[in-house]
């Protein structure tokens, strides 16, 4: 780790200029040789740190999310060139190329940050070895020696011998128990961070490999800060407790605000948007607008929760519009009894008569519902038929409904029969 700090040695000046600024504020409220003054230094530090990293943070956040929408196109090339790595290799850079999605840009923050944290320990680890190193000279470099939080030094370590510690003057007890309890909420809050996204920031209508890496990752990344964490000195636990809570409540605000399409986080914020718009009758907030404005934009590929929020929209009488504001609708909608809804006064749409076993097997065209059925006259004409026949008919078959054939050509059973044609002699 030493080696690795070293190679950052050249931001250690700027580190060390922003700790010792910091300590002059907080040492003239806490005193400068007290475990609160350069404790908060290095909290500080953090915050700025992180306030400077924000435009990467919602560049990781699109980066993560374009990641997510391309899982399927991914899957499909994965499939399609299995047997060639050579070929998926190509198809894949130029999915990402036609996206304009990078892989890299995910890891944007912690790529960023890490020379900073590789700076800090550097300096902390020169502090116990008692160096002066960038602005921190022999005074500062003494009092920083001083410092101790809840009784352990800021540059003490877990696995430090009971000879170290007692040269820094505390006990190995409580550098043990101070840093085990530093090291538990660091993973701990590494594991709610990492849970919290999984569980309410993820499309859950896709599955992919992707899902299952973060899953994976949800258990090994708290394991690894366990392991690493026994060998950062106490300010440097300081540093990465502060910015995972940092981590962790950044990722909340967004979840909360701008979640991910087709996750629970955003049924949940569609619901509460439904109950504003109820209330208030318009939309606000430019992140809502910008929100609305994407989902209609989908028309039909929307999801079950954006469905149901224009559906919402329309029982109020309200419309979504292109811009994403809300306005009056002209049209009246009603609910129909599936939970759609439809314009007043629309035709229902008719159901075709259900046809009978003789009417399927003749071929005949199904009726509506409410279209009347033929009568068939029963009388007979009264005009003279002045033509006779020129040839009887045959006979119908056995089983073919003689008797129908009948009932239409207007005869009755029983009653008069049509005069037969003179027979030949």
């Amino acid at each position: 780790m030493d080696t690795i700090a070293s190679l950052f040695s050249f931001i250690t000046t700027p580190v060390s200029w922003v700790i010792v600024q910091f300590h002059k504020v907080y040492g003239a409220i806490f005193g400068p040789d007290t475990g609160w003054a350069w404790g908060l230094s290095i909290v500080s530090l953090v915050i700025l740190i992180r306030i400077c990293l924000i435009p990467l943070f919602v560049k990781q956040i699109k980066a993560t999310r374009a990641m997510q929408t391309l899982q399927p196109e991914m899957k499909k090339i994965q499939e399609r060139y299995k047997n060639d790595r050579q070929r998926q290799s190509e198809e894949m850079m130029k999915l990402y190329k036609d996206t304009g999605t990078n892989p890299l840009s995910s890891c944007l923050p912690i790529l960023a940050q890490s020379p900073f944290f590789f700076a800090l320990y550097h300096v902390l680890s020169a502090i116990a070895s008692g160096k002066t190193i960038g602005v921190i000279n022999n005074d500062l470099l003494a009092s920083a020696r001083q410092a101790h939080i809840f009784g352990a030094p800021l540059a003490v370590k877990f696995m430090d011998s009971e000879a170290t510690v007692q040269k820094l003057g505390a006990s190995l007890t409580d550098v043990r128990v101070v840093t085990a309890i530093m090291i538990v909420l660091m993973s701990a809050s590494q594991f709610f961070t990492q849970r919290q996204l999984m569980t309410k920031n993820v499309d859950t209508t896709v599955k992919t490999p992707y899902m299952q890496q973060q899953k994976m990752l949800m258990y090994i990344f708290p394991v690894m800060f366990a392991f690493f964490g026994i060998n950062f000195p106490v300010g440097v636990l300081v540093y990465w407790l502060t910015t995972n809570v940092w981590t962790m409540g950044q990722q909340m605000f967004v979840i909360r605000n701008n979640p991910t399409p087709g996750s629970k986080a955003q049924a949940a914020y569609l619901e509460r948007l439904s109950k504003h718009v109820e209330h208030h009758g318009k939309i606000r907030r430019r992140g809502e607008k910008v929100i609305v404005k994407a989902i209609v934009a989908k028309g039909r590929d929307r999801n079950d929760a954006e469905r149901k929020f224009i559906n919402g929209l329309t029982k109020l009488g309200l419309a979504a519009q292109a811009d994403g504001s809300v306005a009056k609708s002209d049209v009246e909608m009603i609910e129909n009894e599936d939970g759609t809804t439809t314009p007043a006064g629309a035709p229902k749409r008719q159901q075709p008569k259900r046809q009978s076993k003789s009417q399927r097997q003749s071929g005949a065209p199904a009726k509506a519902a409410d279209e009347p059925a033929p009568t068939t006259s029963l009388t007979k004409s009264d005009e003279p038929q002045d033509t006779p026949p020129a040839a009887k008919p045959a006979g119908p078959k056995p089983g073919t409904g003689s008797g129908r054939s009948k009932a239409q050509s207007g005869q009755r059973k029983g009653g008069q029969q049509r005069p037969k044609s003179p027979s030949k002699k």
